[in-house]
């Protein structure tokens, strides 16, 4: 039985919530637009992409589902836990505030960190990705330890 794609903006958050807490990249990828706004709040200068691959802006649909599947090859699946704390809605933006709780697989280190989540949904899809995290918490877990 197929469902109609949910147009609702609350639909979709909780949507795209429930697929990601999945982890299936393609299924998470659907809910977004072929073309959209994604960006992380992370220090440029000091971001090192080789331990953190996943984290860098987006355009299209293929670079969301990559982004989900980087991020699920450097963390220790067992070891993932999300909180949503609240969803904000107003008209077709949206906000997601709570806390992720992750193992950084290379390291083993286990960290926390507080995040926003903005998005925009037009016609029942993910125009908008802004992601506001702890990229500390984050930065430290994935450290390469100092000879």
């Amino acid at each position: 039985m197929s469902m109609a794609a949910p147009t609702n903006t609350r639909t979709v958050v909780e949507e795209l919530l429930r697929r990601i807490g999945e982890g299936d990249p393609e299924r998470i990828a659907e809910l977004y637009a072929e073309h959209g706004d994604w960006k992380l709040d992370w220090p440029e200068a000091e971001h090192d992409r080789a331990a953190t691959p996943w984290i860098r802006h987006r355009s299209t649909r293929a670079d969301a589902a990559a982004h989900y599947r980087e991020l699920a090859e450097y963390h220790v699946p067992e070891c993932v836990a999300t909180e949503v704390e609240h969803i904000l809605i107003d008209g077709n933006d949206a906000v997601v505030l709570g806390e992720i709780r992750q193992t950084a697989r290379p390291t083993g280190r286990a960290y926390r960190a507080r995040f926003a989540l903005r998005l925009t949904i037009e016609d029942g899809l993910v125009t908008r990705h802004h992601v506001y995290e702890d990229s500390l918490a984050v930065a430290q877990a994935f450290e390469a330890e100092n000879p």
